[in-house]
C-alpha cells in the first residue's frame, strides 16, 4: 500500500493546515504586531498564545452555532461583538489572576478584538463549518500561533535578559543584547523564523 496516496481525512487536514500549511505567522502572517511586541519574554508569549487560542475557540463555537440565522449584511459586527465578549472576558482573568503579565501585555491583550487571525478563522471557517470541525481548526491556529510566538520569545529572552521564565541560564558575565528587546530584533528573528518555516513547508505529503 502506497502510504502517500492515502486521502486524509478532514479533520486531520484541519489541523495539518492550522498548525503547519496555513499556520498564521509564518504562512498566512498574521497577528504579527502584538506578536512582535510580546515575544521578548517567554510568560508574555505564553499568554497571549493562550488567550488568542480561549477567543478563537469560544467565538468560533457562537459564531458556528449562530451561523444560519446571522443577516450577510451584519456578520462581520456580529463577529467583532462576539469576538469582543471573549475578549473581555480574557483581560479580566489576566487582571484577577496574573496581574504582572497584564500589566507587560498592555493594551495588546485588548487588541486582540482586531486580531486578523480570529476575524479570518470567523470568516473562512466557522461561519461555514459545524461546531466540531470549528473548534478543531480554532484549536490548530491557536497552537499555530502559540508555538511560534514561544519559540520567538525563548530566543529573544535568552539573548536580551539571559533567562528563561525568569530562570537565569546563561552565565554571570553574559552581557546583554539589548536590541532584541527591541522591534528591529523582534524583526530579525521573525524574518528569519518566516525563511526556514517556509522552506521546510514547501515538503508536501501529498506528493509523489
Amino acid at each position: 500500500m502506497n502510504l502517500k496516496k492515502i486521502k486524509y481525512t478532514k479533520g486531520y487536514r484541519t489541523i495539518l493546515n492550522g498548525v503547519w500549511k496555513d499556520n498564521p505567522i509564518f504562512s498566512m502572517v498574521l497577528g504579527l504586531c502584538s506578536a512582535l511586541a510580546v515575544s521578548n519574554r517567554v510568560e508574555n508569549a505564553l499568554a497571549m498564545g493562550a488567550g488568542v487560542t480561549f477567543v478563537l475557540i469560544f467565538s468560533g463555537i457562537i459564531i458556528s452555532f449562530i451561523r444560519n440565522i446571522i443577516p450577510n449584511r451584519v456578520r462581520i459586527i456580529v463577529y467583532m461583538v462576539v469576538i469582543a465578549i471573549f475578549v473581555v472576558i480574557v483581560e479580566n482573568i489576566l487582571d484577577a489572576m496574573f496581574p504582572d503579565i497584564a500589566e507587560a501585555l498592555g493594551p495588546y491583550v485588548a487588541l486582540i478584538i482586531t486580531n486578523c487571525i480570529i476575524m479570518g478563522r470567523a470568516e473562512a471557517f466557522a461561519a461555514k463549518n459545524n461546531i466540531l470541525y470549528t473548534v478543531t481548526d480554532a484549536l490548530a491556529s491557536g497552537l499555530g500561533y502559540s508555538y511560534s510566538l514561544v519559540i520567538i520569545a525563548c530566543i529573544r529572552e535568552v539573548l536580551a535578559f539571559g533567562t528563561i521564565l525568569g530562570i537565569r541560564i546563561m552565565p554571570g558575565d553574559w552581557t546583554n543584547w539589548v536590541i532584541m528587546v527591541m522591534a528591529p530584533g523582534a524583526f530579525f528573528l521573525y524574518s528569519l523564523y518566516i525563511w526556514i518555516t517556509r522552506t521546510l513547508a514547501k515538503i508536501d505529503p501529498d506528493k509523489e
